[in-house]
């Protein structure tokens, strides 16, 4: 009786379950800035709505980035509303080219502003801001919706680099959509005080071409050990 050759597993088709959106040659590159350190970062107190100023630390961060991205002709400058993230536009040396955009100030956290995530968990253990959103305040959806509308805003400038200067959860959520994550995805992308990331491309697929890039601030020394 003839053998009967084995049947050769199919393959799935990851692209098309993922639907990863790809964009014509040339396309903008975006440089995203968080701010640099404020006293409730440094405590890790949840910060929107307060216009908490940079500490002298932060100020120092921020004027550490004025190297860095010089290096890049920006087509155009983007910062959020808020003290925080204007001033380290500023003392980058970009904040004279800068438009406020809305959309790019942080996540409402409601009830929570102000709060640590310790203490947030000492009745909610499992909570997470990318996962529960905040009361009173604004949920994922509500944040990845402002994403979504700032990434179409990139694409549809015309700039061709561009350099937005922004809040540790509103950029992470940015990064995970760029990359066709749901918002909570931005539970998986860190990101530290006055770091540096971009968004760019595979060829035509979006991607993360580099991401929480705090080399400038050492200058030379290794960074301090994460706190846990």
């Amino acid at each position: 009786m003839p053998s009967v050759p084995a049947r050769q597993p199919t393959v799935p088709d990851t692209r098309a379950e993922l639907s990863l959106e790809v964009h014509p040659s040339p396309a903008p590159v975006i440089t995203l800035v968080r701010h640099g350190q404020t006293e409730w970062s440094l405590d890790g107190r949840h910060t929107s709505v307060t216009d908490i100023p940079l500490t002298t630390d932060g100020e120092k961060e921020a004027r550490a980035l004025r190297a860095p991205l010089a290096r890049t002709d920006f087509d155009l400058v983007v910062v959020s509303p808020m003290h925080r993230a204007r001033a380290t536009a500023d003392l980058a040396g970009l904040g004279s080219r800068a438009e406020v955009w809305e959309d790019l100030r942080e996540w409402n956290y409601g009830s929570y502003e102000g709060i640590a995530t310790p203490e947030i968990r000492s009745s909610r253990p499992d909570w997470n801001i990318f996962e529960h959103g905040a009361p009173g305040g604004e949920s994922t959806e509500d944040v990845g919706e402002r994403a979504d509308r700032v990434i179409a805003r990139f694409r549809s400038s015309g700039a061709r680099r561009i350099a937005a200067f922004a809040h540790s959860h509103i950029l992470r959520v940015i990064g995970a959509r760029w990359i066709d994550l749901h918002p909570s995805g931005g539970i998986r992308l860190v990101l530290s005080t006055a770091s540096i990331s971009e968004l760019g491309y595979e060829r035509e697929t979006p991607a993360l071409t580099r991401w929480n890039d705090t080399g400038h601030l050492w200058n030379g020394s290794a960074p301090p050990a994460t706190a846990s």
